[in-house]
């Protein structure tokens, strides 16, 4: 009989609500799920791994260590991260082509007095680019290259909440700063999820906004209002609820996730700077040579 069908025939389940994540997974949740070796390393490995080297680099000339360096962090992302295959293909290309890109439009600004003793690339009108300018433009390019890499293989593998946890507990930042911080990580995605919600609610009420780039700059405008009340109450109920649980009270906390260094962090921080000091030798003989 119909009267015996199953009743969640009938009433199927409620959609489940979105959900926004823009953090990477913790290291405890990369080894719960066996990612690759760069997320489930410290957060202060991977930061130092990626400082030495950056600082080392504005004291360099040249093109080859700053692009060993990018080519270290690049292989370093492609064979320990975990990846789309069109992340790995942009990342594969575009760095190559933001090279180019800068090279030209740094090497421009290079006075061609000083390098016209070098081979004429082009020449537009009366003014010639010369081979000199476009190097020194290129080393220039490289080493942004460089840093942006070193900090990609840090920030793109590190959970936001690992790296304030990291700062608490081993470089002793005071936690009252620490957890503001991570609570402003947690704003991020939420502030995602209400503008889905913004969002809706405007296509609902049949609100147009036209076309073109006019019209997505008005529908951008007209979020900022209802954004800027939902960010006011969000923040208004996570300092209420800090205060009822006596946050910021005591000099020190119980912390209940430990980052814990453990040796293969130390292998990786003793194997990647051995790596990047051969990257520093080997410029220097190929610079001298």
């Amino acid at each position: 009989m119909s009267s015996a069908a199953d009743p969640s025939a009938s009433s199927p389940e409620p959609a489940p609500e979105p959900r926004a994540r823009l953090d990477r997974p913790s290291i405890a949740e990369a080894d719960a799920m066996g990612l690759p070796l760069l997320h489930r390393i410290h957060p202060l490995a991977k930061l130092f791994a990626a400082l030495v080297p950056m600082i080392a680099v504005f004291f360099v000339d040249g093109v080859e260590i700053p692009g060993g360096l990018a080519a270290l962090s690049i292989l370093c992302l492609l064979f320990g991260s975990k990846m789309r295959w069109r992340s790995r293909i942009l990342l594969v290309l575009g760095f190559p082509l933001l090279a180019l890109v800068l090279s030209i439009t740094l090497g421009i600004w290079v006075e061609p007095a000083l390098v016209s003793d070098s081979p004429a690339l082009f020449t537009i009108g009366n003014w010639t680019f010369y081979q000199g300018a476009w190097v020194q433009g290129l080393a220039t390019g490289m080493r942004i290259i460089a840093i942006v890499a070193l900090a990609m293989l840090s920030g793109s593998t590190t959970a936001g909440a690992d790296f304030v946890r990291a700062l608490v507990q081993q470089l002793r930042v005071p936690y009252r700063f620490g957890y503001a911080g991570l609570a402003a990580f947690r704003f991020v995605p939420r502030f995602q999820l209400e503008l889905s919600i913004i969002r809706q609610a405007h296509r609902a009420r049949g609100i147009a906004f036209g076309r073109g780039p006019l019209g997505w700059v008005h529908r951008q405008l007209s979020s900022l209002v209802p954004l800027l009340a939902a960010a006011l109450r969000h923040a208004d109920r996570v300092a209420l609820s800090m205060d009822a649980r006596g946050f910021g009270f005591r000099e020190t906390r119980t912390e209940r996730h430990l980052m814990v260094i453990r040796a293969r962090d130390w292998m990786f921080l003793c194997v990647f700077l051995l790596l990047a000091a051969g990257v520093f030798v080997a410029g220097v003989v190929a610079g001298l040579a």
